[in-house]
């Protein structure tokens, strides 16, 4: 599946990337823009970048899933990278409403 338009980055290269990522480091923190920079590509619009975090989010599981990883060890990396998801979803929105402008 085409995730990224701007720079036709389909969903299995996504994966591959994040695979490769957590085989460096099972424990680091992926976001969008690391993915990205390991692909050599740049986010345009970041309109898939949503989706790019639901990909990073499954992927870390069955990663983490086939690894046999503690429960306490997943449940951990999972609240962290969704109190991320969060925080930078209401930045996002912040930004894209008519009624915000910059100073």
């Amino acid at each position: 599946m085409l995730v990224c338009s701007c720079n036709y980055i389909t969903d299995n290269d996504i994966r591959d990337v994040i695979i490769e990522l957590l085989d460096e480091d099972c424990w680091q923190l992926i976001v969008p823009a690391k993915v990205y920079h390991a692909m050599a590509k740049r986010g345009r619009c970041c309109g898939c970048f949503p989706t790019v975090v639901d990909l990073i989010i499954k992927t870390t599981e069955d990663y983490h899933a086939r690894r046999h990883s503690t429960e306490a060890e997943v449940f951990d990396f999972m609240s962290r990278l969704k109190r991320f998801h969060e925080e930078n979803r209401r930045a996002d929105i912040e930004r894209r409403q008519k009624s915000h402008r910059a100073a």
